[in-house]
């Protein structure tokens, strides 16, 4: 009863909020982005994972924005919340509660109950405050939006010291609000500066959060503070700056608060020498879909093409009057179809390759953090197919040995590590000596004469695009290309005519497939080949061959 009278109560707050709502003028420009760029993350993100990059804001973003995706697509993320929930016996972190949070959100999007995941009920946590709380603003802003995406009531958590509510966490934020009106990550902490402004990436978070609670004098008060406040930081060109460097997930931030709380791009306030933040976002906008960090950053950045992704669809939607980005009545459901395919692999595949579960739930490195291979990094690592230099660094950028392949590889494939004594400088009871022997007895690698392997050996791009392409035909996929084929797959590249004749057919392969980034300039085929960029071919792989 009290969940229905909750439900009801913010129906009812939704409805005088939209009937209140100025009109958002459309914009046809908003509607091309949102498809073109839905498209470049439903085909960067082929099997999202539990994380905060090529995860549930990909998820999130897909789901609101009206992208023809297959329903497969969702039911298979959800097979991977559910394995990944009892493999951590739902426990997703023991400090930073927004990952609760994030995920409630991302399921709330596409119809699924957090409260029953896998027989875990993922908002119990957020019952309690002070853990809530712990990891800075971020704990209560996130708590407030994901428990008001699907409306659910507030969980009783009987092993908190101090059970939450609602108005506990806007009471926090607002507690929480710098002296020039906005917020930042420490401010009301015992961590806060002296003298510290305020972050619009926070303070648009913030608001975001506080939009549903406008009836409320106080937060109505908070809330234009914040306004003027960052009407005063934006800047002459409509963007926003953190740590004082102008950026794109700083706009969306501030985007997707406006579109909260239901605020007109075109408000004087937020209209600089005629540019909006909507503007300013376009400039870090790509011709593929995706989004550069900072204006001056080289290439796409994942994680501020998802953020920008879902400010674009919070402005599309607001655009065509439809429910907010987070108020998520109108969400899609996909159904209990049955996920039975997913992590199976492709018909054709050797019998002897398997997925691999998650082991590691949560496992990453503290030197990966915003790196462009994160996502792949922590998939493989979750799953311990692939290992740090210790327990808490990847050395991403590091080269790789031909015996460090072929063990991840192994693993990636979930095959039996044997020695087959094969090779004279491969001696029996060496951590690779099984690995090496399984990878050759499958084809996967070759030695580089009949009697030696040298483990040690660094490994080129094109090298390690062979041994991919052919772990990829022991998946079952498809590697022969024709000459025609192989020479229009690889004559955009600058650097094409030095690659090996021999390499020709699998580098190919691993840029038709996606296993490489076809956008890149160049090869690089002679260049030794780090260590993020096998876990991302690797990653890559099993994605399209359905062993994720």
């Amino acid at each position: 009863m009290m969940k229905k009278t909750i439900g009801s109560m913010a129906l009812a707050l939704a409805l005088i909020y939209q009937l209140a709502m100025p009109a958002f003028a459309a914009d046809s420009r908003v509607q091309a982005d949102v498809t073109k760029t839905a498209s470049y993350v439903y085909n960067l993100v082929k099997s999202p994972q539990v994380g905060s990059i090529g995860g549930e804001w990909a998820v999130l973003g897909l789901a609101r924005s009206g992208y023809s995706i297959p329903n497969e697509y969702y039911q298979n993320y959800y097979a991977t919340v559910e394995e990944y929930v009892k493999a951590c016996k739902g426990v997703l972190h023991d400090k930073k509660y927004t990952e609760y949070s994030r995920v409630t959100v991302a399921l709330t999007a596409i119809g699924k109950d957090p409260t029953n995941v896998a027989g875990y009920n993922l908002l119990t946590p957020l019952g309690d405050y002070e853990k809530t709380i712990w990891q800075g603003l971020n704990g209560p802003i996130w708590a407030l939006i994901a428990l008001d995406s699907g409306n659910y009531a507030m969980p009783k958590n009987t092993s908190a010291a101090k059970q939450a509510t609602r108005q506990m966490y806007v009471d926090r934020i607002l507690a929480c609000e710098l002296s020039d009106g906005g917020w930042s990550l420490t401010g009301g902490t015992s961590s806060e500066t002296a003298n510290e402004t305020s972050d619009p990436d926070i303070t648009g978070m913030a608001l975001q959060a506080l939009a549903k609670y406008q009836d409320q004098a106080a937060v109505k008060t908070a809330t234009e503070k914040a306004l003027s406040c960052m009407s005063k930081q934006q800047s002459a060109t409509g963007g926003f700056s953190s740590w004082n460097t102008s950026n794109s997930e700083s706009d969306a931030q501030m985007l997707v608060a406006l579109c909260e709380l239901g605020i007109s791009l075109n408000d004087s306030r937020f209209v600089k020498n005629g540019k909006t933040v909507l503007d300013d976002l376009l400039s870090y906008y790509q011709t593929d879909g995706s989004f550069r960090h900072t204006s001056g950053g080289s290439g796409s950045n994942q994680m501020a093409t998802e953020q920008g992704f879902y400010a674009l669809v919070a402005l599309q939607r607001a655009q065509s009057g439809k429910q907010s980005l987070y108020r998520m009545s109108d969400a899609i459901n996909i159904g209990t179809g049955s996920t039975t395919g997913k992590g199976e692999g492709l018909k054709g595949k050797n019998a002897d390759v398997k997925s691999v579960p998650v082991k590691i739930p949560g496992k990453t490195f503290g030197d990966i953090s915003g790196h462009k291979n994160q996502p792949a990094i922590e998939a493989l690592a979750s799953r311990g197919i692939i290992n740090g230099i210790n327990d808490t660094s990847f050395a991403p950028n590091a080269t790789m040995t031909r015996a460090e392949y072929a063990a991840i590889v192994v693993r990636g494939l979930g095959l039996t590590p044997k020695e087959n004594g094969k090779f004279s400088d491969v001696p029996s009871g060496m951590w690779y000596a099984g690995y090496v022997g399984t990878a050759n007895a499958y084809g996967i690698v070759n030695g580089t004469t009949n009697t030696t392997f040298e483990p040690n050996g660094t490994i080129t791009r094109e090298q390690a695009a062979a041994m991919t392409a052919r772990a990829a035909k022991l998946c079952g996929m498809a590697t022969s290309y024709d000459t025609t084929t192989i020479r229009d797959t690889l004559s955009g590249f600058g650097d094409y005519v030095s690659s090996s004749e021999w390499a020709r057919e699998s580098l190919a392969f691993c840029y038709d497939k996606g296993v490489l980034d076809s956008t890149d300039l160049n090869i690089r085929p002679q260049q030794a080949v780090l260590r993020c960029e096998v876990a991302q071919m690797l990653y890559n792989l099993l994605g399209s061959a359905n062993l994720l």
